[in-house]
């Protein structure tokens, strides 16, 4: 694990765009933290660095939102509303986490036992000194993200 601390809401959604640079298709994010956290502005950040024009709003009550037009198709879900994980099964969720683009889930830990074997979860909490924005990879790819994205060298603490 390895956290940035992000000290105003324009440096969160710096993250999100720097982030974006190195997503590839299938690519899957987990973000969670308490309400006004910062989720969708890190998502909004990751959807301008992937070149997505229209304007990003949280999916609370549409659960899915989806942006084309970018560098790669970006899939915003925000899972907070749901009763139970099959309802992601009614979704058609599988078509977003193994398809041709990004997703991003806000609030994530609430349906972890469907999540891809391998992602990129990321906590997001309210800190002493900022926005304290903790990665924790789930996989190589995703070690390798955070390790541009970061600068932390996780093949040093195999």
């Amino acid at each position: 694990m390895v956290c940035i601390i992000a000290r105003k809401v324009q440096e969160t959604e710096y993250i999100g765009k720097r982030m974006a640079k190195f997503l590839q298709p299938g690519d899957l994010i987990s973000l969670n933290g308490p309400l006004g956290a910062g989720k969708t502005v890190l998502s909004q950040g990751i959807a301008k660095g992937l070149e997505i024009e229209e304007p990003i709003t949280s999916p609370t009550f549409t659960i899915i939102q989806e942006y084309h037009g970018g560098r790669l198709p970006f899939y915003h879900m925000d899972v907070y509303r749901l009763n139970s994980v099959e309802e992601m099964n009614d979704l058609g969720y599988e078509e977003y986490f193994y398809g041709d683009g990004v997703t991003v889930v806000e609030w994530g830990d609430q349906i972890s036992e469907i999540l891809p074997e391998e992602f990129l979860r990321i906590e997001i909490k309210e800190g002493s000194e900022g926005r304290e924005i903790c990665f924790f990879p789930i996989g190589r790819h995703y070690e390798k993200l955070v390790e541009e994205l970061t600068g932390y060298d996780y093949s040093k603490h195999r």
